[in-house]
């Protein structure tokens, strides 16, 4: 049986905001530190490659939200500045 196109088993990357992202990085921080001596170096790297990979994300953060931020607020006065039509409601 094959999945529907955006069914959550489509093997897509999950996208996160900012503050989940942020999150996501103290909780990752929190368990590498407090993984024992005796964990795996593959496991230890993987979290620290992830980390970096989340860091590397977060800087670059604010340049992409000052980019996209440039034209949102102009459509949302464009939106707010026409009418809407009046919802039609059939019982």
């Amino acid at each position: 049986m094959r999945a529907f196109r955006g069914q959550m088993s489509d093997n897509q990357p999950i996208r996160r905001s900012l503050p989940e992202k942020q999150k996501q990085l103290r909780d990752l921080k929190e368990t590498l530190a407090a993984m024992k001596s005796h964990t795996s170096p593959a496991l230890k790297e993987s979290v620290r490659k992830r980390i970096a990979q989340l860091e590397a994300e977060l800087t670059a953060a604010p340049v992409l939200k000052s980019n996209r931020s440039g034209g949102a607020p102009r459509a949302k006065q464009e939106r707010g500045s026409t009418p809407r039509r009046p919802t039609i409601r059939s019982i």
